[in-house]
């Protein structure tokens, strides 16, 4: 099998076990009887491992070129970290569990987009049909949870989890291994890097679209049954927004041949903005809302793929692993963190509306960032 066929390979077993994870999970933690607080906790625990394991994870692939066992590892940690959740209670020993396997497994998905962009380094923007495999298994999984959580008890969740983690355990060894790379390729220093002001500015619009999301990833599932919505149309929700994302990858080529960098972290920042409005405000409104749900072509898509092919352009040689690496520890590291719990505080606090408009006031942010400095 080619290299790039292991990798969408890869990226199909990861979200499939992502379409039960995130949208479903949460239904999980509020039938254990969970409030909308101790769930945001839960949920931050990824994106608090984010913050450092990462660029742990990325020193050690760069320093000994143990890419593929980093993400088998990985892989073979999240199954253990879910096996044990049938055996701790309590919101704290669920969080404990949950930061552990976290910790360990934070790792993978820097080094696989790592070798899936240097695998398609020589044709700009064929990431994408790669990379949409992801997006394919992260549909079938929604819709087919969403059906048959319609028909079961949220318990079940569980088990699809731990279930579809074990096929990312059996994908993980189809990872390349790593070709090293020449002496002359890059300097291998990241400090000088780290103070340049588009740099600084690039993260921190990243770090604003992660917080954005915090919300969505956290709390739609539950927004979407609040209004009235069934398991079963929640699911077809999610997944109509991987099937706009799989049209992002098919096109990213000519997208990519066509504009700027710049200008697509612009368009999809702006879209960000406008999204989480219509779902704070218009959940009811079924036309609305289904355009906000396709907008995930552009806030998650589109900005993924740009900013991926950012970080690849400025970290290179030598640096790649680790750039790859911070970025995933910013972006969703800090700012999922920070986005989720902000998320937890302001739904209790203030309701869904509200939450969502501060989500819209990030995407803004982070699209004036990337005006102001960004030049890639």
């Amino acid at each position: 099998m080619s290299v790039p066929a292991r990798l969408g390979a890869y990226y199909f077993a990861y979200f499939a076990y992502a379409g039960v994870l995130a949208p479903y999970f949460s239904l999980w933690l509020a039938g254990q009887g969970y409030d909308a607080r101790q769930i945001a906790l839960v949920l931050a625990m990824p994106q608090v491992a984010r913050v450092f394991a990462p660029a742990v994870w990325g020193w050690i692939a760069d320093r000994t070129g143990w890419q593929r066992g980093i993400v088998i590892f990985a892989a073979f940690s999240v199954l253990g970290g879910f096996s044990a959740m049938y055996a701790v209670r309590g919101v704290l020993a669920v969080t404990a569990v949950m930061l552990l396997l976290s910790m360990l497994a934070s790792g993978s998905m820097p080094l696989v987009e790592a070798a899936a962009l240097a695998a398609t380094r020589a044709r700009p923007g064929s990431y994408g049909p790669v990379r949409l495999w992801g997006s394919i298994g992260f549909i079938l999984t929604v819709l087919g949870a969403g059906a048959w959580l319609d028909r079961h008890d949220a318990s079940t969740i569980l088990d699809m989890v731990v279930g579809l983690a074990a096929l990312v355990c059996v994908a993980a060894f189809g990872i390349p291994l790593r070709e090293p790379h020449p002496a002359s390729a890059g300097s291998g220093r990241i400090g000088p890097l780290l103070v340049r002001a588009d740099v600084l500015a690039f993260f921190g619009a990243c770090m604003c679209n992660a917080v954005a999301h915090g919300a969505l990833y956290a709390f739609l599932s539950i927004h979407l049954e609040a209004a009235g919505y069934s398991k079963a149309a929640i699911g077809a929700l999610w997944t109509l927004g991987s099937a706009a994302e799989i049209a992002v990858f098919v096109f990213l080529p000519q997208l990519m041949r066509r504009y700027s960098l710049r200008g697509l972290l612009i368009a999809s920042f702006a879209c960000v903005a406008l999204r989480f409005v219509l779902i704070g405000w218009a959940v009811e409104v079924l036309a609305l809302l289904v355009f906000a749900i396709l907008l995930h072509a552009a806030t998650f898509g589109l900005f993924h793929a740009a900013s991926l092919a950012a970080v690849h352009r400025i970290f290179s040689g030598r640096l790649e692993a680790r750039g790859q690496a911070l970025y995933s520890s910013l972006t969703y590291g800090v700012g999922g963190a920070v986005g989720t719990l902000l998320a937890g505080w302001s739904w209790q606090a203030l309701g869904a509306p509200v939450t969502f408009t501060i989500s819209a006031l990030f995407g803004l942010a982070g699209g004036l960032l990337v005006a102001w400095k960004v030049r890639v």
